[in-house]
């Protein structure tokens, strides 16, 4: 019998790249704290109506890509396609509205898609997003922006591009539509096969085809832009106003319409020239009508999703892993040293040190190998000598001297010991 493998488009996130991850959590962690954003956490499946209602059914996402079953009690039910959706149903369910004011929250965990497999894009990818549900006030729309900017700045990305449109509110979007179906309709037999089938059902959509032939037909289709009506060109000129104020730089892009269907107003992507043909690391915008339309009062909402694994590539381009800082590593060989080094270990965790104690139970020779490799700024060593009169020897890697020292000086010098090794780190 073979052995059995991972399902085709996932993947296991190995302890070499984890801190890629972890790099991204703390950062983003640390900026959305002190924008005063909260964590949410919600199910991984939701109930199916959910997605239809919410994403819409006129969408690819809900019509080829979502991952949907029966249970037990025959209820049809979906692993999440995006984190939008469950947000709003934990904000209604929870009546997080009835706390007033405005709810600001942030999440971060694995989606789901039934996508074809490439670089950067799997059928369970993750993401990070933000929500700020209860803000009809175009700084809502900048705040989320700049948020996003600042993470990606933070973790060092460069040749970022933000682009930027507006897709009105029903009333502009149906003009729109109705006007971009009387320009498609005599080039229909030339669009591609899917432009084809989203024409009636969603034709706002053909506008991001990668097709070539379907791209030169839009090229000259009306722009959303022109169907504005008086309060959404008031509301995309202030966005506009306020990113230059705040020295963002932005492309409008006309073309730009995101393929939920619940955005409105203002929508949005950052991209990555350097991530190849998936150039999207950020997108969101604003969705006004989510909220009412899945049962709950009138809430203005915006927010964003940022892709994890397109993000960890552009990170794998720039640097190596971060490696988790080892104080000491931790030999010991022996009848006596060996469940000795265990207490020591514990009680050196216990004061703030990372410990790696070697478990292998090899030769002192081997172990050494091992700790001049595990990055570690010091050794400690413990043998059945050494555990006889309650010492260690302390040996530090980059200068490689050696003392021996009893451990519960060790244990009662720990202040002096971490400012040596901030130091030497620092170096």
């Amino acid at each position: 019998m073979g052995a059995i493998q991972a399902i085709r488009g996932t993947r296991d996130i190995l302890p070499e790249e984890v801190g890629y991850w972890q790099q991204i959590e703390t950062v983003a962690r640390q900026i959305l704290q002190k924008a005063v954003y909260q964590e949410i956490r919600t199910p991984i499946f939701e109930q199916t109506d959910l997605f239809e209602r919410g994403i819409g059914e006129a969408t690819d996402v809900v019509g080829k890509e979502m991952y949907t079953f029966l249970d037990r009690g025959e209820r049809s039910l979906t692993l999440r396609p995006e984190g939008t959706a469950g947000v709003v149903r934990s904000y209604i369910e929870q009546s997080l509205y009835a706390q007033g004011g405005v709810q600001r929250l942030w999440y971060t965990g694995p989606m789901f898609r039934y996508e074809r497999p490439q670089a950067g894009r799997q059928r369970q990818f993750h993401q990070l997003g933000v929500e700020v549900l209860g803000a009809r006030d175009p700084r809502a729309d900048v705040e989320v922006i700049n948020l996003a900017t600042n993470i990606l700045q933070a973790l060092g990305l460069k040749n970022l591009e933000l682009s930027l449109n507006s897709v009105g509110d029903s009333e502009d979007r149906e003009n729109y539509k109705q006007a971009l179906v009387d320009y498609l309709t005599p080039y229909q037999a030339e669009l591609d096969p899917d432009s084809q089938e989203r024409l009636n059902r969603n034709p706002m959509r053909i506008l991001d085809s990668k097709d070539k032939r379907t791209q030169e037909i839009t090229a000259d289709a009306p722009r959303i832009l022109d169907y504005l009506g008086t309060d959404s060109q008031r509301h995309f000129e202030l966005v506009q106003q306020l990113l230059t104020d705040l020295d963002i730089t932005y492309q409008i892009n006309p073309r730009l319409v995101r393929g939920l269907d619940y955005y409105t107003h203002t929508a949005f992507e950052i991209q990555s020239q350097d991530l190849g043909a998936q150039t999207a690391v950020c997108g969101g915008g604003r969705y006004d009508k989510l909220v009412s339309e899945l049962g709950g009062p009138d809430t203005p909402a915006v927010g964003w999703a940022i892709g994890m694994e397109r993000l960890i590539l552009l990170l794998q381009q720039m640097q190596a892993a971060p490696n988790p800082a080892i104080d000491f590593y931790l030999v010991s060989r022996g009848e006596k040293a060996e469940p000795q080094a265990l207490i020591l270990a514990e009680k050196m965790r216990s004061a703030g040190f990372t410990v790696d104690l070697d478990l292998s139970g090899s030769g002192f020779a081997k172990q050494f190998k091992r700790a001049d490799k595990s990055g570690s700024v010091a050794c400690l060593v413990l043998g059945d000598a050494e555990a006889e009169n309650q010492t260690v020897k302390l040996k530090w890697m980059a200068s490689k001297e050696q003392l021996a020292i009893a451990q519960s000086e060790l244990l009662n010098s720990t202040d002096k010991l971490r400012q040596q090794i901030d130091a030497l780190v620092k170096i």
